[in-house]
């Protein structure tokens, strides 16, 4: 069954529990964005797993270097997924897999930035990592011309479990979980919407419908 993650792209824990509070029964994974983290330190970690113990807790690290240690520490706060970019070497992946086992948890390579995100997902597949994220990120959704389409074409071709995030929505949700993806990772859809319960549900039901 393909999995609904929500990307929390805001930027204090009180936000951040806020929101989870109300998307939680529609969602699988509780995504904890970069700037969220770098906002407010681990912290914001264990404090959403201690709300949400039945979740997965998805800390978006998109570590670049030092994987083992980055990864310890975000798994030691209460991280159950924790990502490193596919652009870092394999070694700094590695690193964080070896953590990942210690502590019975899982590595998440995202792909944002990497030249040609379908080698290397396949590249990284062998690393021991739980699946690879196809990202596009903000900065390259805002780009014109973006489509989402892109990357529901690459899920198709991949030949390794992937999630997608990049712009999913109600409209196209349904497309992303038939290309492959084993996780949709909608941010905006859900965070920026005028009820996010609602909007958290209604993408629920989509993937369901497909699944």
């Amino acid at each position: 069954m393909a999995k609904l993650q929500v990307a929390i792209d805001l930027l204090t824990t009180d936000e951040a529990l806020a929101l989870a509070g109300k998307v939680a029964p529609y969602v699988d994974i509780i995504e904890l964005g970069t700037p969220l983290i770098k906002n407010m330190g681990v912290s914001v970690i264990t404090a959403m797993k201690s709300a949400h113990p039945d979740k997965i807790v998805f800390a978006d690290l998109k570590t670049a270097d030092a994987g083992e240690l980055e990864a310890d520490i975000a798994f030691k706060a209460g991280a159950d997924l924790v990502t490193v970019l596919g652009v870092a070497g394999n070694a700094t992946i590695v690193g964080a897999v070896k953590a990942a086992k210690a502590h019975g948890k899982g590595v998440v390579v995202d792909t944002i930035g990497a030249p040609d995100r379908v080698a290397r997902a396949k590249e990284v597949a062998a690393l021991g990592v739980e699946f690879v994220e196809l990202h596009a990120g903000l900065d390259e959704q805002w780009t014109p011309g973006y489509s989402i389409q892109v990357l529901i074409d690459e899920a198709a071709t991949a030949e390794t479990p992937v999630s997608i995030a990049g712009g999913v929505n109600l409209q196209n949700v349904q497309a992303v979980i038939k290309a492959g993806a084993k996780v949709a990772v909608a941010g905006a859809a859900i965070y920026a919407a005028q009820d996010p319960a609602a909007a958290a549900k209604a993408l629920r039901e989509a993937i369901d419908a497909v699944n």
